[in-house]
């Protein structure tokens, strides 16, 4: 894919699989909602959660997002590179606040909350979560519509 297939692939509300190193070597895998701020992955979790432990011992982290059922439809992108863990409260709040707007974390469908709204929702939460904002060193995509059935 070009680079603007990627963003507009990563802009849609897909779920992104998460991959951190646990302690033991193996690799800790967990879907996560997401959010792209300034063309970067960024998702969060409570910072007692495994992969923030991982992440907090070991930096690296490989994320996927991807989609289709039949092989012609396969597409997807994947960024390896370093987690930044940012437990900054007001930064937290405000991804909760993107997540809110992209994915139906409160009812059936996604809602822009304003300041108040988002405080009294989910600012309770914000001071134990750490978002983390994945910087690349590597992406990869594919996109087999384009292979016409010449695999």
């Amino acid at each position: 894919m070009t680079e603007e297939e990627i963003s507009r692939f990563l802009d849609a509300d897909r779920t992104l699989q998460v991959a951190s190193v646990g302690r033991d070597g193996y690799p800790h895998l967990a879907p996560m909602w997401y959010v792209v701020d300034d063309g970067r992955v960024v998702f969060r979790s409570f910072t007692k959660s495994q992969k923030i432990v991982n992440l907090t011992r070991n930096p690296k982290v490989t994320v996927l997002v991807e989609e289709g059922e039949a092989y012609s439809d396969l597409r997807g992108v994947t960024i390896e590179g370093d987690a930044r863990l940012v437990t900054d409260r007001a930064y937290v709040l405000e991804v909760y606040g993107r997540l809110a707007a992209r994915y139906p974390m409160m009812d059936d469908q996604p809602v822009e909350l304003d300041a108040e709204t988002l405080e009294a929702t989910w600012g309770r939460y914000a001071e134990k979560n750490t978002a983390v904002i994945v910087e690349p060193r590597r992406v990869v995509s594919w996109d087999h519509r384009k292979l016409a059935g010449g695999y």
